[in-house]
């Protein structure tokens, strides 16, 4: 289909799976900045008034459990929790963390090879100057404005937990239009919902462009009018739960790996980077208008045993090319991903929230794989 309506979702921080992630994420950032060759792979749970962490570790980095509570709770603390129900300062935290399974860490140890066998993808679209799918582009913008907007005291009436979702009507596969806006932000007691909707309108009314608006009778806030109980008091958070929000907003396929509490030894998170780094490199080389690349990987194998990429017939060159061409570019095995894409930094907390792709470089190296240095050497081989 050439001309289609689709919608992405995305979560706020304050979502309870988010919060989940956030805490993953913070645990392997602290063991990292200790020990950059650490591995983890952690899961989060939370309820009301309550966190629990577990998972598997193999660093040289000794952190103690007041340690890693202090982390737990600042990130609570960041996000905006001071519920009676989940209060950053007297929640109950509860850690099992054991030691990495020697069966996993002898293939990585000595082979360098990848940490588990799975399939990943990377995908890029010339919609947007993010180069991502722009129903999720709106999505993880909205969400990420309100949050800070929030946290500065202008929008005190709303509480952490949001999600939202963003129909877009696409012509000739470019989008052109909304279709329906539908957003649920949790808010103090004392706010009904068409003050909630006046309050989030102007940041919907930003991202937009002229005439996009789907028009106020497709635009819905809150639909079952009220939103007070929100966060672990409403609902179990797990980490790795938005795995489809953390991506491409379904718009290109999911391998079905996590990526949050991972570190890069992991292919699901470094490999599914790099496939990223390369989509996207390829259409801003002018190369094809949208790229979907696979990556596969054997556990305690260096090499991956798959490549696929596909143009979706936008590509000026063969699709064949084009993968000899970046397989001879690119080291492909998690050492090369970890060294081209300098994963062994503590980077991660921030990718948590709002999405890991389509977000801007930092300025400490986070967010590597967003980088266009491989933009020139593609056209000098190919235009």
């Amino acid at each position: 289909m050439k001309d289609f309506i689709f919608t992405s979702e995305s979560v706020s921080e304050g979502h309870p799976d988010k919060i989940c992630d956030q805490i993953s994420d913070a645990i392997l950032d602290a063991y990292l900045t200790k020990d950059p060759l650490s591995r983890t792979a952690i899961e989060t749970v939370v309820i009301p008034r309550r966190v629990f962490v577990f998972g598997e570790v193999l660093s040289s980095s000794n952190l103690t459990r007041q340690h890693l509570d202090q982390i737990i709770r600042e990130r609570i603390r960041s996000i905006g929790y001071e519920d009676p129900s989940f209060d950053w300062r007297t929640v109950s935290i509860e850690m099992d963390l054991k030691t990495q399974s020697p069966d996993i860490a002898r293939g990585v140890g000595e082979d360098d090879g990848a940490g588990d066998q799975g399939i990943m993808f990377g995908y890029a679209t010339r919609e947007n100057e993010a180069l991502m799918p722009t129903p999720l582009y709106f999505a993880q913008t909205l969400l990420h404005r309100l949050a800070e907007a929030r946290k500065e005291g202008l929008l005190s009436q709303l509480r952490p937990d949001a999600k939202c979702q963003f129909s877009v009507q696409y012509r000739d596969h470019q989008p052109v239009g909304t279709t329906a806006i539908v957003v649920s932000s949790q808010h103090i007691e004392d706010v009904n919902v068409e003050d909630v909707k006046a309050l989030i309108w102007p940041y919907v009314e930003k991202i937009l462009p002229e005439g996009w608006f789907c028009g106020d009778a497709s635009f819905f806030v809150n639909p079952t009018g009220r939103f007070v109980i929100g966060g672990p008091e409403s609902d179990t958070g797990l980490t790795g739960r938005k795995i489809i929000v953390d991506t491409y907003g379904g718009m290109a396929p999911h391998g079905g790996g996590a990526f949050s509490g991972k570190d890069p030894s992991k292919v699901d998170r470094s490999a599914a980077y790099m496939a990223r780094y390369m989509a996207k490199n390829v259409v801003a080389a002018g190369l094809a208008e949208r790229c979907t690349l696979q990556l596969s990987y054997a556990i305690g194998r260096a090499d991956p045993t798959s490549f696929y990429i596909n143009t979706h017939g936008t590509g000026l060159v063969p699709e064949e090319r084009l993968a000899t061409a970046l397989r001879e570019l690119i080291d492909l095995t998690p050492r090369g991903i970890r060294k081209k894409l300098d994963l062994s930094k503590p980077i991660y907390t921030r990718t948590a929230a709002y999405g890991h792709f389509g977000r801007k470089v930092d300025s400490d190296g986070g967010f590597s794989w967003e980088k266009l240095d491989l933009v020139e050497e593609l056209k000098e081989a190919f235009l």
